[in-house]
């Protein structure tokens, strides 16, 4: 089994063919490496659509977990809700921070989003994430190149230096058009924020809506240089 301690000696390789770009093949080949010892961390948003409805193809009882920061937005919630209605054997684990909202205020003050986004993502999704793979060899993650300067580098297999275990991406040579289509063609639920000009959809109180067609998250903390939550470095 590829481990975070062994990777680099059992890299492999996979084609990157059509019509999913490579993305079933890692899919299929990720779930027979590593069968219940792998997790998909999903955000809800419209990659996730297109990666539960590859993983079905492949485990029907696939495990997923949400990071639920208790922020999100209600049309998440509501994504959520359907996705289990559309594929009822899923394992959708939605992973709760130590402190509540009252407690992170309670020592941190109110509001620390506004004021620490840093500290807050640690709290309410880095800590979380962490205590998932402690018990778990790898994750899936929806991660594309096209998605950032940060993310242009991603390989379908990661070393994560920050959890200490595997990455998988399957969705890497993946455009917007690509994933698009697919949830057109097949119909898929999707996160109705999407229609209302949020391309990234996080927390509630950190994304706003864009019109920057050039940067995919440009709605995110909007006004900082922060690009990412602290689970992708």
């Amino acid at each position: 089994m590829i481990t975070y301690a062994n990777w680099q000696k059992n890299k492999v390789d996979f084609e990157v063919d059509q019509p999913y770009k490579g993305a079933l093949k890692v899919l299929t080949w990720a779930f027979r490496e590593y069968e219940d010892d792998i997790v998909y961390a999903c955000s809800f948003g419209i990659e996730g659509m297109v990666l539960i409805d590859l993983i079905t193809k492949i485990k029907a009882d696939a495990k997923i977990i949400f990071l639920d920061t208790n922020v999100h937005f209600q049309e998440t919630y509501d994504t959520i809700d359907q996705i289990r209605v559309n594929y009822p054997k899923l394992q959708i684990n939605m992973k709760q921070p130590k402190l509540t909202l009252a407690q992170q205020a309670q020592q941190f003050g109110d509001e620390l989003w506004a004021r620490d986004a840093n500290a807050c993502c640690a709290i309410r999704k880095v800590a979380p994430l962490h205590e998932v793979l402690n018990d778990t060899v790898a994750w899936i993650s929806g991660l594309r190149r096209q998605q950032s300067p940060s993310r242009s580098m991603t390989d379908f297999i990661n070393a994560d230096q920050t959890f200490q275990s595997i990455k998988i991406c399957p969705l890497i040579h993946w455009t917007s058009q690509d994933i698009w289509r697919y949830v057109t063609d097949h119909n898929l639920p999707y996160n109705p924020l999407h229609d209302r000009g949020y391309p990234s959809i996080g927390c509630e109180k950190c994304t706003i809506p864009t019109t920057d067609q050039n940067d995919n998250r440009a709605g995110r903390w909007q006004g900082s240089m922060k690009t990412e939550c602290g689970l992708h470095q």
